[in-house]
C-alpha cells in the first residue's frame, strides 16, 4: 500500500509549476496526515521544510526535487516515476544543532540548524570570541571575521567556502571552522567527536557587535552562544540511490 503524502512547494514559478503537474497526476494528503513529504525548490526551500519538522516534532521522511539552482540535498526533477522512485529511495537521517543563544541584553533564543550555526561580525570591526569545548576554554581569544559549527550534512555548505573540511555523512563529526582568522595566525579550525558541546563567547561585545546564524535564522547582538548536536530530533532524507547525500558529499572532496 502507498504511504499517504503531503506536497509543499517554494513560490518560486518552476516549483510552482511542478507542483501542479504533480497534484494532478498523483494523490495528496495534509501535512499533517502525511507518511511522506515530497519538498519542491531549491537547497533553502529544504531546509525551511526540515526546520517545518522540527518545529511539528515530525520524523516523516522528507524526499526533495531540485527547482532551484544547486540542489545539492535534493534529487532530480522528474514527473514520471515517482511512486517508483520513493519506493526505492535511500533513506538519510541527520541530526540537527541546538543554539542557546543569549544577547547582550539578556534574552534567550533556542534554535536548531541542518547545516551550520555561524557567528558573524556586525561591523567593520573585527570580532573577539572565547571558545571553550566541553567547557575547557581552547582559545582564550580568536580575532576573525567569525566562526562557524557545521555538520556533516552542511559541510559542504558555507563551511567549505571558509576552507573547512568535508566531513562524511555517518562520521559522528562536527568542524569548528574560523572566518577570516586574523588571531591564532595558524589556527584553521578543528574536527571536533559529534558528541562535544562547544561555546562561543564575544569578548567586548559593545564595541563589536556579533550576530548568530542557524541556517537562515539570524539573532544580533549576542553575548555567547552554546552549541550541541540534538539527537532528539533526528530528520530523515530520502535520496535516489544513485544520487545519494553520503556519495555527494564524498565525491564534493575530489571536484577542482
Amino acid at each position: 500500500m502507498d504511504l499517504r503524502r503531503a506536497l509543499l512547494a517554494s513560490p518560486t514559478a518552476p516549483a510552482q509549476a511542478a507542483e501542479r503537474d504533480l497534484r494532478d497526476a498523483y494523490p495528496w494528503v495534509p501535512l499533517d496526515e502525511a507518511e511522506q513529504v515530497v519538498a519542491l525548490g531549491g537547497d533553502g526551500f529544504m531546509l525551511q521544510t526540515l526546520h517545518t519538522m522540527i518545529e511539528a516534532r515530525s520524523s516523516v521522511p522528507v524526499f526533495g526535487m531540485n527547482l532551484g539552482t544547486i540542489g545539492f540535498l535534493m534529487n532530480d526533477w522528474h514527473l514520471a516515476g515517482l511512486d517508483e522512485r520513493l519506493a526505492r529511495a535511500k533513506p538519510f537521517r541527520v541530526s540537527p544543532l541546538e543554539a542557546t543563544i543569549e544577547t547582550v541584553n539578556g534574552d534567550r533564543r533556542v534554535l536548531a540548524a541542518i547545516n551550520e550555526v555561524s557567528m558573524l561580525r556586525e561591523t567593520r570591526q573585527t570580532a573577539k570570541l572565547e571558545v571553550t569545548v566541553n567547557d575547557r576554554v581552547v582559545l582564550p581569544e580568536l580575532v576573525c571575521d567569525g566562526i562557524l559549527v557545521a555538520t556533516p550534512a552542511g559541510s559542504t555548505a558555507y563551511n567549505l567556502s571558509a576552507h573547512g573540511p568535508i566531513l562524511p555523512l555517518g562520521s559522528n563529526l562536527l568542524a569548528l571552522t574560523p572566518i577570516s582568522p586574523f588571531r591564532p595566525r595558524r589556527w584553521r579550525g578543528a574536527i571536533l567527536p559529534e558528541k562535544a558541546r562547544i561555546g562561543l563567547r564575544v569578548l567586548e561585545a559593545d564595541k563589536r557587535p556579533v550576530s548568530a546564524v542557524a541556517d537562515q535564522r539570524e539573532i544580533r547582538d549576542v553575548a555567547r552562544v552554546d552549541i550541541a548536536i540534538d539527537r532528539m530530533r533526528a530528520l530523515t532524507l530520502l535520496f535516489d540511490p544513485e544520487h545519494a547525500l553520503d556519495e555527494r558529499i564524498t565525491m564534493e572532496q575530489f571536484i577542482a
